[in-house]
């Protein structure tokens, strides 16, 4: 395996990014998508006592133990924000523990491969390699990073007008906007803005947004 040019910091922010091998769609249908979403959301605390497969087929008192397990450990990253596409997915993520973005990508990405794997009736990697990420540098960036994120569906002609971003099921700017308990730490980019709506009209000036890509064009991985 290569070694990685960009070290990974504890309290840093990172833009993490992959995609599809040869450029092949890894997301088919809505339920690979909520699929993603609860895998993120479970590999979280980084060293899970269990699958997420296996997890999710336990019950009762089993369950019931998993799910205290998870509650006591402590998250490696916090996910700042994501969005989900056919091909590639986006991550902005903080590291908290040594190693956490690492383990976390891995764990999802494997879980994720092995999922689409047995559903698809595929054999062979499902990813382009090892995953891309960048250092964000600056509070300025991190903000515009987040609207890349964001208006990812509307800028890649995933959907034709931007009015249809907040209909978007597959990325956390719902979260953002209509205050949904999902899995992202929201508050570093919300705290640089008076309230939500500041943050939905930062996002939708795309003419703002596109005199601004300049500043973040070195973060975007695609």
């Amino acid at each position: 395996m290569p070694v990685r040019k960009t070290p990974f910091v504890n309290g840093q922010v990172y833009h993490i990014f992959n995609r599809g091998v040869n450029l092949s769609n890894i997301f088919f249908d809505k339920r690979d998508y909520r699929r993603a979403i609860n895998l993120l959301s479970f590999y979280q605390v980084g060293d899970a006592p269990i699958r997420y497969s296996k997890f999710i087929k336990s019950a009762g008192e089993i369950r019931k133990n998993y799910e205290e397990s998870l509650k006591k450990m402590q998250r490696v990253v916090d996910i700042i924000c994501f969005c989900l596409m056919p091909n590639h997915f986006h991550l902005l993520l903080k590291q908290k523990e040594e190693d956490g973005i690492a383990k976390f990508i891995r764990n999802f990405q494997i879980g994720y491969s092995r999922y689409i794997n047995e559903k698809e009736n595929r054999i062979g990697a499902l990813f382009q390699g090892q995953f891309k990420a960048v250092r964000v540098e600056n509070d300025e960036q991190l903000i515009h990073l987040s609207r890349y994120i964001h208006l990812n569906p509307f800028s890649s002609f995933l959907i034709k007008n931007l009015s249809e971003i907040e209909k978007y099921s597959w990325s956390s700017y719902s979260e953002y906007i209509f205050d949904i308990n999902g899995i992202c730490q929201k508050e570093l980019i919300l705290s640089f803005f008076r309230n939500k709506n500041d943050y939905r009209k930062f996002v939708l000036n795309n003419a703002d947004y596109q005199r601004k890509l300049d500043k973040i064009k070195h973060l975007v991985l695609e």
